[in-house]
Formats: structure tokens, C-alpha cells, sequence
């Protein structure tokens, strides 16, 4: 009797994301596929961006748990002056490393780094527009917040977007930082803060 044909081992898969608008608007950029990593739909993207439109061009945008690189990269397209991501996982940094070649963008910083670390530790420098989108369930929200607020990683004006699965209201952020907009998507919470002095 023949053997049964042997199958080829299933490699990991890729994502794809879409620039919304921009520069770079309708690009298409793979991403790899990674365990927590859950790109921002392209209608929270848009409604995000509806929000921040007067504010982005010429930001400086930072985006600690980049993943996909969605926010990042439509921040760039959108007319940020710069923007860091961070990620730990070196297979994300490695792929939004190509994007930014393909599309030879000299304003992205990337930088395979924890979060929470590289908060606490590196000398900070103000950013207009941040982007928190930590996986869920892990607990980094909030500390991510408080370092940024209380180790001078903020502007004095800044915005501030969370994702986050419990409601804003409920995540007892930073007190100076005032709810702008909210709204829900499914299971997930997204707001934008407006920090005053």
C-alpha cells in the first residue's frame, strides 16, 4: 500500500494592512502574523485620523506597541514630521524596516524594544501624538500612561489614543488628561485624550 502523500508544513501567515489617506493613501504592506497582534480596522483607523486631522502634520508621533504598524505608518503618510515605534517582536520591526525602504521614508524611527522599558529608562523626548495599543489582557495600558505622563515623554498639548477592552471612563488614567472623543467597535473601547498642564 503507498504511502499517503506527505503535506507541506503550513508556514506562518502574513496580514495585510491599507494606508487610509496621505501621501502613501491605498498602499497595500504585509505584515507578519504574530500571537496578541490585532491591527486597528480601517474604520477606527479612519474615524481616528477624522479626529487628529488638525493636529498631525508636523507632529511627532510615537507608537510604543506598533505591531502591524498601521497607526505608525498612517501617521507618516498623513504628514507627521516623525515617528517612533516600538515593538518587542523583531519580526514586526524587520517588516516595517521594508516598508519605510519601499516607500523611502526618512522620518520613521524603529526600534525592537519593550515598551514599559524603554519608557522607563531612555531620556525622554515630547511627542505631540501618541498611540497606545498594548495587547489586551496583559495589563499595560495604564503603566504605559503613567510613564509617559510622569517621565516627560509628552508635549505640553498632547493627544493621546488608547484601544483599549474596558471602557475609557473606567481606566484611570492620567488626571490631567481630559476625554476628547469615544466611541466602541465590537468588544474594543477607542478614545482620544487631550493632556493639559
Amino acid at each position: 500500500m503507498a504511502n499517503p502523500p506527505i503535506r507541506p508544513t503550513a508556514r506562518r501567515g502574513t496580514g495585510q494592512l491599507r494606508i487610509i489617506g496621505g501621501e502613501w493613501r491605498s498602499r497595500r504592506f504585509d505584515f507578519p502574523d504574530a500571537e496578541g497582534l490585532r491591527p486597528t480596522p480601517d474604520r477606527v483607523r479612519e474615524t481616528l485620523f477624522n479626529w487628529v486631522a488638525p493636529y498631525i502634520v508636523g507632529a511627532r508621533a510615537l507608537d510604543p506597541f506598533t505591531g502591524s504598524g498601521a497607526l505608525y505608518l498612517e501617521a507618516l503618510s498623513r504628514g507627521a514630521s516623525m515617528a517612533l515605534a516600538l515593538d518587542v517582536n523583531a519580526s514586526a520591526i524587520a517588516s516595517l524596516r521594508k516598508h519605510l525602504d519601499t516607500l523611502n521614508c526618512g522620518q520613521g524611527q524603529l526600534m525592537q524594544a519593550d515598551a514599559l522599558r524603554y519608557l522607563e529608562n531612555q531620556s525622554p523626548t515630547p511627542f505631540d501624538l501618541v498611540f497606545l495599543d498594548p495587547p489586551f489582557n496583559k495589563q499595560l495600558l495604564l503603566p504605559a500612561c503613567e510613564l509617559l505622563e510622569g517621565k516627560g515623554w509628552l508635549a505640553e498639548r498632547a493627544w493621546i489614543y488608547t484601544e483599549s477592552e474596558a471602557a475609557p471612563s473606567s481606566l484611570g488614567l492620567p488626571a490631567n488628561w481630559r476625554l476628547h472623543r469615544e466611541k466602541k467597535a465590537g468588544s474594543v473601547h477607542y478614545a482620544l485624550w487631550e493632556r493639559s498642564c
